[in-house]
């Protein structure tokens, strides 16, 4: 088997530059095509030998780079259910390779038994990457080999939670630290320990830590049942414990010390992990807890809830994303310390860059419009889900709101692309992107899969051409993996990026790389448009998802004219993108509106204009009666006969 890696269709489309479709029309169209030699019948393998000979065979471009090579090795050193120990092997035998001894335990197999060439292929990438790229490298493999089976805190998230809870120089602490996401994006920690009920998962995160030059302790054992570090107290605690577990040890951990605020219910593990987080930071230190939304509400909960409000131990929930999760902010009181008298229970609605400004708003003026009085939460309910406690704006903050979104909507109304109608048809003549590719007009080329983790290089993402934000992520820098990774392609101005939902747009500047999945079309100024080139890869995706069949972007028929004619279709299509733009804002807009009339008219503070009523409506004579005089009259939309009604 160490001779003959295997690799799944997924790995074919990566190292191909192609996509998973297009492997599997490989497979059915060609009866050449490698059979399988293992695996199941959803997700079958094939010998990468095999792969190799019939990609060269059939003229299809595939770069199998050392780390691919690698992991493919490694991966037919052993089944699926021990690839965690074999990457941990991997992990410790570059920790031994830069530092020498290595203070964790082996697994219990040896990969290079079975394969001897594995060591020195080790040392090879650790040569061209470092240690700790090398083993990241791999990593990033084994995550998208189990992407369906892993759950991985979201990178942004996990730095959130890091800047909100830790400082530079802290001991930090994740009882539940998976595989070590949380710990590694703690700034300059001190001292990492972790603890996780896998052996495998544990020394995955102990690897990574240690590589990364932190000191850690990864302890494995269950953190409620068997606390690995009794009496320790942490600067910082970082966790995104287990959910829905009731069987976490409720009856043989009835009486323990660490439930000072109550015994969680049967059916809400998740404040027990929140008290365990708090039985460990120090007085004065903070914990981010991420929990199910349903945490915040649930009615067997709420007794402990009450209690963490009461002690000042629980300072925010702050839903991250619809549906959640939330972000429990904790602090251990300091003995005397006073609670403090409002919680903040933010909505961040998905935008993460809304928490850390509204957190600071809260700690410093103890006030900020998502700043609830901890009294009027200490009801029966103590429901602290931040969707049902909205603020309430005050008359003139309301009225400023409801104004600026109706003159947003008025202002956003789209002016129509310059196009002139002709009398008859007149055909174009046409040729494709391929045939462009041959003449040298244009270059195509596929991002890879993945990219190193890390780093200061903004990566332009699939998110981002369909939104045309600028870059969102980051990747290792030119001195690091990313400048030796094969695949890594440097953006510069005037290149076209597509994205596999068929959006397309102009890169304006240079200093970024392609992300995973998009597809760069690089023209020849002399020849090609970039405009002219976007406008109709966009738009001839759009036609094809309108009929049957499935666009193949080099069979795309393109029109062949000069390149002042391509210019002005250039034009053209950059008016229907702005056109495109300007819709979605202005549907963005509208919904604004819809939010904030349903909320007026809901609280008492807009009510339907008399002069909106439809024709059918009762003569005025049977309106409501006019306010009270000195009453303040609800707010309304404006009405063409005077001016737009005062909010109360």
């Amino acid at each position: 088997m160490s001779g003959d890696p295997s690799v799944t269709a997924g790995d074919i489309a990566r190292l191909a530059g192609v996509g998973r479709a297009t492997v599997s029309n490989w497979r059915r169209r060609h009866g050449d095509f490698p059979r399988p030699v293992g695996g199941t019948a959803t997700s079958p393998l094939f010998a990468l030998a095999d792969v190799e000979g019939w990609l060269r065979r059939n003229g299809k471009p595939f770069q199998v780079s050392p780390g691919d090579r690698l992991w493919q090795r490694l991966r037919a050193s052993g089944d699926d259910f021990r690839l965690p120990d074999i990457l941990g092997w991997a992990g410790l035998r570059l920790l031994e390779a830069r530092d020498g001894a290595v203070p964790l335990p082996w697994p219990d197999l040896d990969p290079a038994e079975a394969d001897p060439g594995l060591p020195r292929m080790l040392d090879d990438l650790a040569a061209e990457h470092g240690h700790r790229a090398a083993f990241g490298l791999l990593f990033e493999r084994y995550v998208a080999a189990h992407s369906r089976r892993l759950v991985l805190t979201r990178p942004e998230v996990a730095a959130l939670m890091a800047r909100l809870a830790c400082q530079k120089g802290d001991v930090v602490l994740d009882p539940a630290c998976g595989l070590g996401t949380l710990l590694l994006a703690a700034p300059g920690a001190r001292r990492a320990l972790g603890q996780e009920t896998g052996a495998p998962a544990a020394r995955i995160a102990a690897v990574r830590l240690l590589l990364a030059g932190t000191p850690a302790e990864v302890a494995t054992a269950d953190s409620l049942r068997h606390d690995a570090f009794p009496g320790e107290v942490a600067d910082a605690v970082v966790c995104n414990p287990p959910s829905g577990d009731r069987a976490w040890g409720r009856e043989e951990l009835t009486g323990d010390p660490r439930w000072r605020y109550g015994l969680p219910p049967r059916g809400e593990p998740e404040l027990a992990w929140a008290q365990h987080c708090l039985a460990h930071v120090r007085p004065g230190g903070r914990a981010a807890v991420l929990m199910p939304s349903a945490v915040a509400s649930r009615r067997p909960g709420r007794r402990v809830r009450g209690n963490l409000l009461r002690a000042g131990a629980l300072r925010a929930v702050v839903t991250l994303a619809p549906g959640g999760p939330d972000l429990w902010l904790l602090h251990r009181p300091e003995r005397g310390e006073p609670p403090p008298a409002r919680v903040l229970l933010l909505d961040a609605e998905g935008d993460l860059g809304r928490v850390e400004p509204e957190w600071e708003r809260h700690c410093c003026r103890e006030g900020g419009q998502w700043s609830v009085p901890v009294t009027d939460l200490l009801g029966d309910e103590v429901d602290l889900g931040p969707s049902r406690h909205r603020p309430e704006q005050g008359g003139p903050a309301f009225g400023r709101r409801f104004t600026e979104a109706l003159e947003r909507v008025g202002a956003a109304a789209p002016e129509p692309p310059r196009l002139e109608l002709l009398p008859e048809r007149r055909p174009l003549p046409l040729t494709t992107i391929s045939e462009l590719a041959r003449e040298g007009a244009l270059t195509i080329a596929h991002a890879p899969a993945r990219l190193p983790a890390g780093g200061d290089v903004p990566v332009l993402t699939a998110a981002d051409v369909a939104t045309g934000s600028g870059p969102s992520a980051l990747t290792a820098g030119p001195s690091s993996a990313a400048g030796r990774e094969p695949g890594v392609i440097a953006l510069w101005p005037g290149d076209v990026v597509a994205a596999p939902d068929g959006s397309a747009r102009v890169v304006e500047d240079g200093g970024a790389v392609l992300g995973p999945c998009l597809t760069l079309y690089r023209p020849d100024a002399a020849q090609l448009d970039p405009h002219f080139l976007a406008g109709f890869l966009t738009f001839a995706h759009i036609r094809a998802c309108a009929g049957s069949s499935r666009l193949d972007p080099r069979r795309m028929r393109i029109p062949r004219l000069s390149l002042e004619r391509q210019r002005e279709y250039g034009r053209a299509f950059r008016e229907l993108a702005r056109l495109t733009a300007t819709l979605r804002e202005m549907s963005a807009h509208g919904e604004a509106l819809i939010r904030l009339s349903f909320d007026g008219l809901v609280d008492g503070r807009l009510r339907p204009s008399p002069t909106c009523a439809p024709s059918s409506a009762p003569p005025p004579s049977s309106a409501p009666p006019p306010s009270p005089a000195g009453a303040p009259s609800p707010a309304g939309p404006p009405s063409p006969a005077g001016p737009p009604r005062r909010a109360r």
